[in-house]
């Protein structure tokens, strides 16, 4: 017998729940994205190490420090939301994050205070982390507390609509400023401009957010004397408990974080470091493919209130097996015919008898071989490595050889060879088919995403749900997302193969695509206590 209603008072409208919440993850995330989109320029004036993609490596795992402390902030926040509330806790995490990407703007850089300027950066990204850790669960539960049983899906794919649209937003301030302000002076002041227009976007989310009421379902629970007195205990306190929320870390937020991050993240990486397109033009081509693309997660949410969470889900790990590596190959073609032409005509070859590699190498690498790689690797130019008995390296450009290891003469022979020596911008038609091959992985992306949050909302307790949800969510995208740049970034340097890095990928859609199909439930149309 259903338990009759409690009365909890006059609720928000839906459709400010909605853009409230929506509006809040756009800022958010915005506020995180920034950082990774203009993570180069970053690198040089907080991180200089001689190499810029020594830099950039090791901006990225700055990068991924903050989604590393996201964990930490679900179980802060997600403990504070079950306890306390829905409506303040994710108003203190879009106020710290706000907080936080704008002092990022304002931090003297390396050539200023020396070593405290990373430090500080690195503690000003552990609280990004931290804030980001208690934004989704609180946004996802509330658009789903008041959202109707049949239209959850479609209500709550809007959030991930804003995540999208969040690094959509960072691209377009990013490619703004840049527009705005003389090229030579970007590097040295002008990425400060949109960490501090963060401030503008934290005071229109706090203005939207104060108008809201607590969820029915909180309010509920606070009349009826059913609060959590100790929500991660009770979240973790059997095993079955424990399945679940390691079925949803490793088979629901792993494989749909690798997938959007792929999309959009590596998407841009790629084509900036390992087709070569300019970095305004290959930030335009993925900002407008992201455009194009937030309507994906609406459209896959909706549907999974038709058809059922599992299904698009299913399907889009299934898609991104078969079409990562040809998708990147579409890039890869288009961004840069005459690189991909220079590879298959001489292709790159090094032969050495100790050719260790060390990508994150500050002061230059150890042997002659690992040299002639780092000089390689940081002009994005793909090569195999052959071992040799002994003997000093050597490097092959389709028929010539050369004995020489110095970085000038490799350049020289690049360019003899007919390698682009320089970042290039695609005509039109191509930089349209480097897109549609962007757009194709975030169409995948939405598949994944979509019907994600109802999915999440509808497999936990309402008392328990915001630290519940939280924990595997952030755990999952933090680490097997978050660090997802750097890990590709790493395995291209090291191996020589810009493609290399789509195995990490690959490998986790697969480790979630046997789990999904194996052990999550359906829950569309579930009631919500």
């Amino acid at each position: 017998m259903k338990p009759a209603a409690v009365d909890v008072g006059e609720r928000s409208p839906l459709r400010l729940v909605i853009l409230a919440s929506t509006l809040g993850t756009v800022f958010e995330w915005y506020d995180f994205f920034v950082y990774g989109t203009l993570a180069g320029v970053i690198g040089q004036n907080f991180f200089p190490a001689g190499n810029s993609a020594v830099s950039l490596l090791i901006t990225l795992a700055t990068f991924g420090v903050g989604f590393g402390m996201r964990p930490v902030g679900a179980v802060l926040f997600g403990v504070l939301g079950d306890k306390l509330g829905r409506k303040y806790t994710f108003l203190v995490t879009v106020a710290l994050m706000g907080g936080a990407t704008a002092g990022v703007g304002l931090l003297p850089t390396y050539a200023t205070i020396g070593i405290a300027a990373p430090l500080l950066l690195v503690l000003l990204r552990v609280a990004q982390g931290l804030a980001l850790g208690g934004e989704y669960g609180g946004a996802a539960i509330y658009v789903a507390e008041h959202a109707p049983r049949k239209k959850r899906g479609f209500y709550t794919s809007f959030i991930h609509a804003g995540v999208a649209g969040g690094f959509l937003l960072s691209i377009s301030v990013v490619v703004a400023a840049n527009n705005f302000v003389a090229k030579e002076n970007f590097a040295s002041w002008g990425w400060r401009i949109p960490f501090l227009f963060s401030l503008v976007l934290l005071a229109i989310s706090l203005w939207v957010r104060m108008m809201l009421r607590e969820s029915p379902v909180f309010r509920a629970m606070q009349i009826e004397g059913k609060i959590a007195k100790n929500p991660l205990k009770e979240s973790v306190d059997s095993w079955p408990k424990w399945r679940k929320l390691l079925v949803v870390l490793f088979g629901i937020t792993a494989g749909l974080t690798v997938i959007f991050y792929t999309a959009h993240f590596q998407s841009l990486y790629f084509i900036q470091n390992a087709v070569r397109i300019d970095d305004t033009p290959a930030r335009l081509i993925v900002g407008f493919s992201a455009f194009l693309s937030i309507g994906w997660y609406v459209l896959f949410g909706w549907l999974s209130d038709k058809i059922g969470r599992r299904p698009p889900i299913i399907a889009g790990y299934v898609l991104m097996l078969l079409l990562a590596f040809p998708l990147f190959k579409m890039m890869q073609a288009n961004g840069n015919p005459d690189l991909v032409a220079a590879m298959a005509r001489a292709p790159v070859v090094v032969r050495g008898s100790d050719c260790t590699f060390n990508p994150l190498a500050t002061h230059g690498q150890a042997t002659a071989c690992g040299r002639v790689l780092d000089s390689l690797s940081k002009r994005g130019i793909t090569y195999k490595k052959v071992a040799i008995a002994a003997g000093a390296p050597a490097v092959t450009i389709g028929s010539n050889v050369l004995p020489a290891t110095d970085d000038a003469a490799i350049e020289k022979a690049l360019a003899d060879a007919g390698y682009p020596t320089g970042k290039v911008t695609p005509p039109l038609h191509n930089a349209w088919r480097v897109a549609f091959a962007i757009i194709a992985i975030a169409f995948i992306s939405g598949m994944t995403y979509g019907p994600v949050a109802a999915l999440l909302v509808e497999l936990f307790p309402a008392r328990v749900r915001y630290t519940s949800l939280s924990i595997p969510y952030h755990i999952g995208s933090g680490y097997f997302g978050g660090f997802l740049p750097f890990i590709n970034q790493y395995i291209v340097a090291k191996t020589g193969d810009p493609l290399a890095g789509l195995w990490y990928t690959v490998g986790v859609t697969a480790m979630a695509l046997l789990i999904v199909s194996l052990a999550v439930p359906e829950t569309s149309g579930k009631e919500l206590e």
